[in-house]
């Protein structure tokens, strides 16, 4: 059996539909374009038929994508299947995922059918995906509840279908480890064309098992795990990319196994996602929490000081994760600053180095020194969109003290479009907010705020990060400035102009549907 384990990536269709706020496509692009330096084999980005975005961003992805194959999920319907096909048709090659539940649970309650009913769609799905391309794959939802006669059915029919990947998911995170390991081995013992078809699985995070139900299930015999990066997605979460590719790279001397994923991308990565999706890591996270390689006990860390692996079972540059602090004053030089990100894990195109240096220097003279975490909060600060037509601040002043109103004033910029306004709250966001709100001809309101220390130490650079309401979507925003009000002023502005950005996409379909002509219509999309 081949010992080497396909990693198939879904933080942007799992992962992404358990956010606060839906990503933009140029979100989904950056992140797929990470995952895809990472070395995921297959990604799943997106749910097509869900929604006219979705597709947008499907179809964005899958023209770009080079060495990971995308993939979108159906369900095992044919106007899903055909979305599907419609969406990934612009890449070379791409593979179509569709599901049905197996579970009694799921096929009484959910669907009202019986089970033979369900395997005749499934196995119509399979035949229709078959259609538009060679890959595909078959998930049996919930099938760590499926009596194991009509899952054994299931994969065989699937199976002689032509799907060429069989899933098996513990949808809502309730097998046990020997239980889900157990159930991959029957499958290899009593499914007499199973080996015709790889064997995936997707194990959820209800109970914290879903790394250790994947890694049983491949040390039974599956080689595909489904994960994503952070382990986000819905509810408790989805197995955790970067925990079963090092558990994999680790302990290789037992489980003898490998992966495609370049394991010094993984802190990047990891930094990445967190960042755009809005999803901060907790200390303690396994691989890429802030705690992951610190050592506070007296004894730990004597026995770091006399050999590492006393403590360290992986070394943090095995992640991408450097141990040098470099501290960088205004003093030092632009091929500083661009040797120092190559050393961060970053590439030339990742960056704009004259537009990271001027903002370097200009941070260098307000704090002295800067390190490598102010860096990274530079560069994702650099990386928000922004063109000619949307919103810029380019004033504000706010007064607060104890005791008494807080008020704010802004200039706000759109285009040629200027709009000065005044306005008092019960704090300094709150009256800088509705000042804001009154130059804008945008009614939304503020879902989420908080505050974070992107850099180190008091003088760190501040993050604000919230959540804004408009018609009943969520769109994230972001700002980083030494001064925390400013970044909270940014970070409105970022989300506002994403609003702009929706409206102006709405306004072309509708054009378009007007006129009934799509000439040129996603082209003029990604110009937006």
């Amino acid at each position: 059996m081949n010992n080497n384990v396909t990693i198939f990536d879904t933080t942007l269709r799992d992962g992404e539909q358990a956010l606060i706020a839906s990503l933009s496509v140029h979100e989904k692009l950056q992140i797929a374009l990470a995952i895809e330096r990472l070395g995921v084999d297959i990604m799943e980005v997106g749910f097509p038929v869900s929604s006219p975005g979705d597709f947008e961003s499907v179809q964005t992805i899958a023209r770009t994508l080079k060495t990971s194959r995308v993939c979108g999920l159906s369900r095992a319907v044919k106007g899903d299947i055909q979305s599907c096909a419609d969406a990934m048709s612009v890449a070379e090659a791409f593979r179509i995922h569709t599901f049905i539940s197996t579970s009694d649970v799921h096929v009484e309650q959910k669907l009202k059918r019986g089970f033979d009913d369900v395997l005749n769609m499934a196995v119509d799905a399979v035949k229709f995906a078959r259609k538009f391309t060679d890959d595909v794959e078959f998930s049996c939802e919930d099938a760590g509840r499926t009596p194991k006669d009509n899952l054994c059915r299931m994969v065989e029919s699937a199976i002689k279908a032509g799907a060429t990947t069989i899933n098996i998911p513990d949808t809502v995170g309730y097998t046990l480890p020997h239980e889900f390991g157990g159930i991959i081995t029957d499958l290899f013992n009593r499914v007499p064309n199973i080996d015709q078809a790889v064997i995936s699985v997707h194990c959820h995070n209800d109970l914290g098992l879903s790394v250790a139900n994947s890694i049983a299930a491949v040390n039974a015999g599956a080689r595909q795990i489904e994960c994503t990066v952070n382990g986000i997605g819905e509810r408790a979460g989805n197995c955790s990319l970067e925990e079963v590719a090092m558990i994999m790279k680790t302990r290789a001397d037992i489980l003898g196994l490998t992966t495609n994923i370049n394991h010094k991308e993984i802190a990047r990565t990891s930094k990445m996602v967190s960042q755009i999706c809005n999803m901060p890591v907790q200390a303690n996270k396994a691989i890429v929490g802030a705690n992951a390689f610190s050592h506070s006990s007296g004894i730990h860390q004597d026995g770091m000081l006399k050999s590492a692996n006393t403590y360290e079972i992986m070394t943090p540059e095995s992640v991408g994760i450097s141990k040098t602090k470099l501290n960088l004053t205004s003093r030092s030089g632009r091929h500083v600053i661009k040797h120092r990100m190559g050393e961060l894990g970053y590439q030339e195109s990742d960056f704009d180095l004259e537009e990271l240096y001027q903002d370097f220097l200009t941070l260098a003279d307000k704090k002295g020194q800067v390190f490598d975490d102010d860096l990274e909060a530079l560069l994702f600060k650099n990386q928000q969109q922004a063109d000619a037509d949307s919103y810029r601040i380019e004033y504000l002043n706010v007064h607060s003290g104890s005791g008494e109103f807080a008020t704010a004033s802004i200039k706000l910029a759109c285009g040629d479009d200027v709009q000065i306004q005044s306005a008092t709250g019960n704090g300094p966001v709150d009256a800088l907010y509705r000042a804001i709100k009154q130059a804008v001809d945008i009614d939304f309101d503020v879902a989420d705020y908080k505050i974070s220390n992107k850099g180190e130490g008091e003088d760190g650079l501040g993050q604000a990060d919230l959540v804004v309401s408009w018609q009943g979507r969520n769109f994230h925003g972001y700002g980083i400035e030494t001064d925390v009000i400013e970044a909270s002023g940014k970070a409105l502005i970022n989300a506002i102009n994403s609003i702009q950005r929706a409206q102006k996409v709405a306004q072309l379909k509708q054009q378009a549907a007007d006129t009934n002509s799509s000439t040129n219509l996603d082209t003029k999309i990604q110009g937006i």
